[in-house]
């Protein structure tokens, strides 16, 4: 039991760490030495006091082991990093494809290990993530062919980690972190670009190479069947195979961990070949030699370590196999092992060689389940069935991960337990042990059995997830009511007497859930009469701001498309979900440019909206979306909570087909005014539509907050355009390392003599405004929410 608590310790000192803005000096661990010898000797004392005080300082050695180990990790792997001043050069280099590639229709990604670089006096990383896009070379079908284990020489151009930051969103700087990806490019055209080598049996790269035949072995067989990417995923864990409309469909249904190679997998794949092994043994009259439960086991292990290094060894696979390990051993050693001792090890294992393990969402509910099924069958004697055993099972993990779902995710699947019961015994019983015998040569047909079973399977999740309420979404709770949550759950599925009932056996189970009810009823603060809270996400090269009264939501902008999805659904529906935001009442789309539209048919499909604005054609896609829509036009206000809205521009003259005018000069201009401060939000206006506006609507331009005009470009932002509206706070939504060069240099130097505060998204992450209280409260999410591995731009 105190493995556990103290694994648990390590784990919690690792997450510790990752919450810090910079890194701690490791001289502090030396700290550790004398609170270790004074816990030594107090466990050696036997008054029950001394032993309490010992295994509360062993606790806190361990919380401090975890923080500084992880801490000696970061520093080194921080270490490994592009100079700025190497950003965006071309570098020759020499290195190696290290895994699976992921094949897109307009470009090859990869992980790449350098070992030379061939440009003089050049400093690169050592672990880095290319892009090998089409050109004039590589046109449609004729990407380069890239397999893992091949050593390329290529002309590079790198960027250090960089992604969008933003509340309630993943932090994509983190997971390349986690990756020990240190610089990200793309491949540049040159005549030296050329495969030099294959490591067809490195031992580094045989299995990433046996995953890549295989995919390829699939998409042959399945060429033109909806679900192959599912049965990839399923056999060499390629979730990227997995098209975004499925994935959707398994979040909803709650089943998404079975895409991902878990114990579940496996422990079947390992049982069925211990169970083979022990019949064969035992025929072969070899028992005598060598007791046929250990041979099994023993085979058993080898086939599930040669599974998991062909489903990319990820968190859960982990645990799976180092629990087994240990259980093997013990077993060997003729030791009796107890589950919660066996977790407690192996959760100690899987940190000290990975500590950034615990950022990713899987470690912790691939723990967490396997903690509940231990927590449900331990201490409980006489179990009615099996049935009645697994549905015990099904409804603790089911209730227990509420709250690390919440948390994570901002939203729990209802239909879940129904989902599950379906999914579970047909993917893991019948799905997978086909898909894996069909990896055998001649055996390939079986692909085309596993395929209409998983077919019906996924028409069956695809109807639950269609149903009204199968899905639960909230704003994100805070920290201390998921530890209350967490603790009631604990509490709840305590052992108690045989039955379903959660009053049986141990007594006051049903307090538990009352310490539940804090995660779904917590109150969040709202803006007050005629204040207005507005949030400039970080969106990249593009805008998107959500603006807040007290009643009422509006969303202007929705930022741009992305190669794999959109601004929508990755960052703003995210936001809003953790925000509380469940209604927006209006939609403002400055103009048709996918930079700043881009996300609008997810939003809309993602959450309830009353009304849109936009200066597009009435056929445009966006606008046929929504019943209730309008053109943006001048002169169209609106009270919101004591705050004022109002369009400047374009006029209805403007909508004429006579008048040919480009989007960016369409840009809905939109000022909101509070008793507390103004914002103008113009969209890309050019200089021209600047000097209309300065003409007929002067009086209306003054704001306290100025979202810069077409991102800065030398286009918009006029000398008297500025003068005009004489910000105190200048916002500049561009991308990092922008290939427009946005903001211009020209532009920022005229809002800096102007007096104007200046705030850029790629450098400040979302930017939060709050008008109150006769005043402009202003953040940025970098500097509220710093970490160790973000750039220090300020």
């Amino acid at each position: 039991m105190f493995i556990g608590i103290y694994s648990l310790a390590f784990v919690l000192g690792a997450l510790w760490l990752l919450q810090q803005p910079v890194l701690p000096e490791m001289c502090w661990a030396i700290g550790l030495i004398p609170v270790g010898c004074t816990a030594f000797m107090l466990a050696r004392c036997k008054f029950r006091f001394a032993l309490l005080a010992s295994r509360c300082l062993w606790w806190v050695v361990m919380l401090m082991a975890g923080f500084f180990w992880t801490a000696l990790s970061a520093q080194s792997r921080l270490a490994d990093e592009l100079p700025h001043a190497w950003e965006g050069q071309d570098i020759a280099v020499v290195g190696v494809v290290t895994e699976l590639p992921q094949v897109t229709s307009v470009n090859v990604r990869f992980r790449f290990k350098v070992e030379q670089v061939l440009t003089p006096n050049a400093i690169i990383p050592t672990h880095i993530q290319l892009a090998w896009y089409r050109d004039n070379r590589y046109q449609e079908g004729n990407l380069p062919e890239v397999m893992a284990g091949e050593r390329w020489q290529l002309v590079v151009r790198l960027k250090r980690p960089h992604g969008n930051i933003n509340p309630h969103v993943a932090d994509y700087e983190a997971k390349l972190l986690e990756r020990n990806v240190r610089a990200v490019g793309y491949i540049r055209r040159a005549e030296s670009n050329s495969r030099l080598a294959v490591l067809e049996h490195h031992p580094n790269y045989f299995f990433e190479r046996k995953r890549a035949e295989i995919r390829n072995l699939f998409r042959h067989y399945l060429a033109d069947y909806p679900y192959a990417g599912v049965l990839i995923a399923l056999v060499v864990g390629d979730q990227r195979s997995i098209p975004v409309e499925q994935w959707d469909t398994f979040i909803h249904t709650g089943t998404s961990h079975l895409m991902a190679i878990s114990g579940s997998h496996i422990t079947l794949v390992a049982g069925l070949v211990a169970f083979m092994a022990y019949w064969i043994w035992q025929r072969a009259g070899l028992a005598l030699w060598l007791p046929a439960r250990k041979f099994a086991l023993l085979c058993g292990l080898i086939v599930a370590l040669g599974y998991a290094l062909l489903a990319g060894f990820a968190v859960p696979v982990r645990r799976a196999l180092f629990m087994m390990c240990v259980i093997v051993v013990a077993f060997w050693g003729n030791q009796r092992v107890h589950a919660l001792s066996v977790l407690g090890w192996v959760l100690l294992l899987v940190v000290v060689l990975d500590p950034w393990a615990v950022i990713a969402p899987g470690f912790w509910l691939s723990f967490a389940a396997v903690a509940l099924i231990c927590l449900v069958v331990s201490g409980r004697v006489g179990q009615p069935g099996t049935i009645i055993g697994w549905l015990r099972i099904q409804w603790a993990i089911t209730l227990g991960l509420f709250p690390l779902l919440l948390i994570l995710f901002q939203q729990i699947s209802l239909i879940s337990p129904v989902a599950n019961a379906v999914a579970i015994p047909i993917i893991t019983l019948i799905i997978v042990p086909l898909s894996l015998l069909a990896t055998i040569p001649g055996l390939e047909f079986l692909l085309l059995v596993a395929h209409p079973v998983l077919q019906i399977t996924m028409e069956c999740l695809h109807w639950l997830g269609e149903l009204p309420l199968a899905t639960w979404q909230q704003h994100t709770p805070p920290l201390w009511a998921v530890i209350v949550a967490i603790i009631g759950v604990v509490w709840l599925l305590l052992p108690g007497g045989p039955g379903l009932g959660i009053t049986a056996g141990f007594p006051a189970r049903w307090l538990g859930i009352l310490m539940g009810i804090p995660l779904f009823f917590s109150v969040l603060e709202k803006p007050a009469e005629g204040e207005l809270w507005v949030s400039v996400l970080d969106v990249g090269q593009g805008l998107s701001v959500v603006l807040r009264t007290r009643h009422h939501t509006m969303l202007y902008d929705t930022g741009p498309k992305y190669s794999n999805g959109d601004s929508g659904k990755y960052v703003i529906l995210p936001f809003m979900r953790g925000e509380g935001i469940r209604t927006l009442d209006k939609i403002i789309i400055s103009h048709a440019d996918s930079d700043h539209s881009g996300g609008t048919l997810s939003v809309l499909a993602g959450m309830p909206t009353k009304e849109l604005l936009m200066s597009a054609a009435t056929e445009h896609p966006i606008r046929q979306a929504i019943t209730d829509n309008h053109d943006c036009v001048a002169g169209t206000a609106w009270w919101w909570d004591g705050v004022r809205f109002e369009i400047l521009h374009p006029q209805v003259a403007d909508f004429s087909p006579l008048q040919k005018r480009d989007s960016n000069a369409m840009s809905c201009v939109l000022k909101v005014t509070t008793p507390h401060g103004s914002i103008l939000l113009p969209g890309d206006i050019d200089r021209k539509t600047e000097a209309d506006l300065l003409q007929r609507a002067s009086d209306l331009l003054a704001a306290n907050v100025l979202i810069v005009p077409h991102h800065g470009s030398r286009s918009s932002s006029s000398p008297a355009f500025v003068q005009r509206v004489n910000p105190d706070y200048a916002i500049f939504t561009v991308g990092y390392r922008s290939r427009f060069g946005h903001p211009h240099t020209e532009v920022t130097a005229r809002y800096q003599a102007q007096g104007s505060l200046l705030q850029r998204s790629d450098h400040d992450g979302a930017i939060l405004l709050r008008f109150a209280r006769k005043r402009i409260e202003i953040g940025t999410w970098r500097a509220l929410h710093r970490r160790f591995w973000h750039d220090q731009y300020k």
